[in-house]
């Protein structure tokens, strides 16, 4: 490995997965290696995985088998994130040509690693028990995308939902200093950023560490730096949802007007059972004072259908709950069991048929409340960043601040540059995105 310093890294799941994959290429980067896009032409493999989709490790381990040929050519294998930490050293049993297993906690410790991967070891580990201390932060991050940047303020998660993995994967909570997220967000704006978002399990659980600001005097602060334009947060958790974060989202023109607060469940029961720590009314008067903004507030959420117990008028009750909040996008999915969770002890008697089922129901009736929610659009004028360009269609592929994908044409030879801003009329409206012109 002396002189092998091609990589290929894979990233699976989530934008907090996404953003870890920035830090890896970027320390990978610094040690000398070059980042290469096929797994043929790389002397090491990195995959950064997700361990919350239904048998997440088993995928894992397929992808590594159709590769492992490439271990007889002298290649070296890493298995990074979640199912790194969930799996740990038996990661090692089943597919022994990986030479290195590491959970996100350890990325700080990557040139160390690398460097005892280099002089030969070939079961090199970076695995954190859930109490673990180390930050998330590390020195060099690769900024991949070209029109936002993400920064992690908090990482891990002490809520404990029973059909949950992340707790043990992640580790307890951690939050950034406010003033070290302040400063990496003033070198994104120097570097030509103009959207933020700020990332985290539960990014408004955020307890700063030096006490100095409460996450929503951090989003403040955020949106006043100048150069930024917009900023956006992901995943908030209902029962630390409060109402500040309302009140600057309408005081701050920079805080998009998007809140994606995941409820999993229409069913006060079936919260309880999840161990999500509030009720449907909690959840709603959240909700309320959403609605409440001087400006509308986009908001969209996570559901979970077929948890064990779930009755037929426990899943209406998620109906209705839709009908109840009007969301402008859902992102539902079919209960699965997790290594670990508490869930694993439920007797799971609801067949996969009858989760298929009503997880198709879900789907049909927000896809009527999608339709009408963005058929409300038409004939408004809205800014959209560009994201890129549909040359099939002859469009530009923009998203509003309230986060709705916007398609437009553009009436000019050179496409307008990813991460610019343009005015947009909405002229037709679909389930999942608006259509417009440019002015």
């Amino acid at each position: 490995m002396a002189n092998a310093k091609t990589f290929y890294l894979e990233t699976f799941g989530c934008q907090m997965n996404a953003h870890d994959s920035e830090k890896v290429i970027g320390t990978l980067e610094q040690q000398g290696y070059t980042q290469v896009e096929a797994e043929l032409d790389a002397d090491l493999l990195l995959y950064n995985t997700c361990s919350i989709r239904d048998k997440a490790e088993q995928k894992v381990f397929n992808r590594l088998n159709d590769y492992k040929k490439l271990a007889r050519e002298g290649k070296r294998f890493a298995v990074l994130g979640c199912v790194a930490q969930q799996e740990g050293e038996k990661i090692f049993d089943r597919a022994p040509y990986v030479s290195l297993v590491a959970g996100s906690a350890s990325y700080r410790k990557l040139p160390e690693m690398l460097a005892r991967l280099e002089a030969g070891e070939t079961r090199i580990t970076g695995l954190d028990d859930r109490q673990t201390d180390e930050t998330f932060e590390t020195e060099f991050t690769a900024r991949k995308n070209p029109y936002r940047a993400y920064i992690t303020i908090i990482e891990g998660c002490d809520k404990f939902c029973a059909y949950c993995v992340v707790p043990y994967t992640r580790g307890k909570e951690r939050s950034r200093g406010s003033d070290s997220v302040l400063e990496e967000a003033r070198r994104i704006a120097d570097s030509g950023y103009t959207e933020i978002q700020l990332l985290g399990q539960n990014v408004n659980s955020y307890r700063d560490p030096q006490g100095a600001r409460s996450f929503a005097e951090l989003l403040a602060a955020v949106g006043q730096i100048p150069g930024i334009r917009r900023v956006r947060f992901t995943t908030s958790h209902p029962r630390d949802f409060t109402r500040d974060i309302v009140d600057v989202i309408d005081a701050v023109p920079t805080l998009c007007d998007h809140v994606h607060l995941p409820v999993q469940s229409g069913s006060s029961r079936v919260l309880r059972q999840m161990a999500r720590e509030y009720t449907r009314d909690w959840y709603l008067e959240r909700i309320a004072w959403i609605k409440s903004a001087k400006r509308p507030i986009s908001i969209s959420t996570d559901l979970i259908v077929g948890f064990p117990g779930e009755t037929p008028l426990e899943f209406e009750e998620t109906i209705t709950l839709l009908d109840a909040v009007q969301y402008d996008a859902v992102f539902g999915f079919k209960y699965s069991p997790r290594p670990n969770t508490p869930a694993l002890v439920m007797i799971d008697s609801i067949p996969d048929a009858e989760k298929a089922t009503r997880l198709q129901i879900l789907l049909d009736r927000q896809r009527e409340i999608q339709r009408a929610n963005y058929e409300k659009h038409i004939g408004e004028t809205v800014e959209v960043m560009v994201e890129g360009n549909n040359p099939v269609r002859e469009q530009v592929i923009g998203r509003s601040s309230q986060n709705k994908p916007v398609n437009f044409t553009w009436n000019h030879p050179i496409a307008p540059a990813p991460g610019t801003y343009h005015q947009v009329r909405i002229t037709r409206a679909f389930p999942n995105s608006l259509v417009g012109e440019a002015i």
